[in-house]
């Protein structure tokens, strides 16, 4: 027996919770409790995301699922080691990551952004193509950034780089891509009814 009805959508609620609820909690574990706390609290929240996330929309979406594997390994080795070096490592490895999977799809022909942002945002190829390029630029870059501020600042500033500087920085970017997706945006379907 198959399923051919259409995937309901998650609720709006479950991504924001899920991609941003760890960091929240790693920042808050910093402040009050220190660096190797906030890196257990930061890898019990990541799963219990990807775990609530499998329960409400029956799936594991791919970016959380391989942060979270990053988070394991690299908040393992902090734990293990003692050592914050690896904790503060894994924001460049996850931009690396990300980099390099959007660019290597841009390589050969397979944006794919538009696999895992597709469905909420119709784009024609030319701006699916355009928005990559710039996406894996962005994580390049801010690949880098994370490299030069975790050598060169003291973990609190460090922290603050992460959350919610970052964040904030993502986003601001994401906003400067609001005219590409405009020009790109393909026109809405009409109702078959």
């Amino acid at each position: 027996m198959t399923d051919d009805a259409p995937r309901k959508a998650p609720p709006s609620w479950l991504k924001p919770l899920v991609d941003y609820a760890p960091l929240a909690v790693f920042l808050i574990a910093f402040e009050t409790r220190g660096l190797m706390a906030a890196t257990i609290a930061l890898m019990a929240t990541t799963l219990a995301a990807l775990i609530l996330s499998l329960a409400v929309a029956r799936r594991l979406p791919l970016v959380p699922l391989i942060t979270a594997l990053v988070v394991g390994v690299f908040g393992g080795l902090t734990l293990w080691f003692n050592d914050e070096t690896f904790i503060k490592l894994k924001p460049t490895i996850i931009y690396g990551l990300f980099a390099a999977m959007l660019g290597g799809g841009l390589l050969f022909g397979k944006p794919f952004l538009k696999a895992v942002m597709g469905e909420t945002l119709p784009l024609d190829d030319l701006g699916w193509r355009r928005l990559t390029l710039r996406f894996t630029l962005f994580f390049l870059v801010m690949a880098m950034a994370n490299e030069v501020i975790r050598r060169a600042v003291t973990t609190e500033m460090w922290v603050l780089w992460k959350v919610p500087g970052s964040i904030v920085l993502t986003f601001l970017f994401i906003l400067t891509q609001m005219g590409l997706i405009r020009r790109h945006r393909l026109p809405d379907e009409p109702d078959e009814h």
